[in-house]
């Protein structure tokens, strides 16, 4: 990637609806080469994908949680199931796995406290493995950016 293919990125992160032609304007390309570069882009995987950024508030979920998870036993099945079962609910946005004192990170979003208890009895509580969970609820967000550096 040169810096050509880095300010591409940059204006795709800001804006990703914007036609080849915009997007030329801006990188100070012709249209022909920037498609060019944003197709070796997007077959390089550099773009995995584009997205709309929903306002999780104006979309009914007002409540973020961040919940550590630590596994009781690390077995194969344990991990695979604990792992399968994130993917496959829709209140977990993210589930990284972690250094340090807990195995996973979850990003989750709810739409009340209500809504977090029934996840927490629902989904956690009967997702087998599970030795300790420690929630932090988001009260307020300084930044939230999808935009690399």
């Amino acid at each position: 990637m040169d810096k050509k293919d880095r300010q591409i990125l940059r204006e795709l992160q800001r804006n990703a609806r914007l036609t080849n032609a915009e997007l030329a304007e801006r990188v100070h390309l012709s249209p022909s080469p920037c498609l060019r570069r944003v197709k070796n882009l997007e077959k390089a995987g550099v773009i995995e994908r584009y997205v709309a950024v929903v306002n999780r508030e104006a979309a009914g979920y007002p409540v973020t949680a961040f919940v550590q998870v630590t596994l009781a036993k690390h077995e194969g099945d344990i991990v695979k199931g604990f792992e399968q079962r994130m993917r496959d609910t829709p209140e977990v946005l993210a589930c990284h796995v972690m250094t340090g004192n807990s195995d996973y990170l979850l990003e989750i979003v709810v739409s009340g406290l209500a809504a977090y208890e029934d996840f927490m009895r629902e989904v956690m509580h009967k997702t087998p493995g599970i030795g300790t969970i420690n929630t932090s609820l988001v009260y307020g967000t300084v930044k939230d950016t999808l935009q690399l550096p």
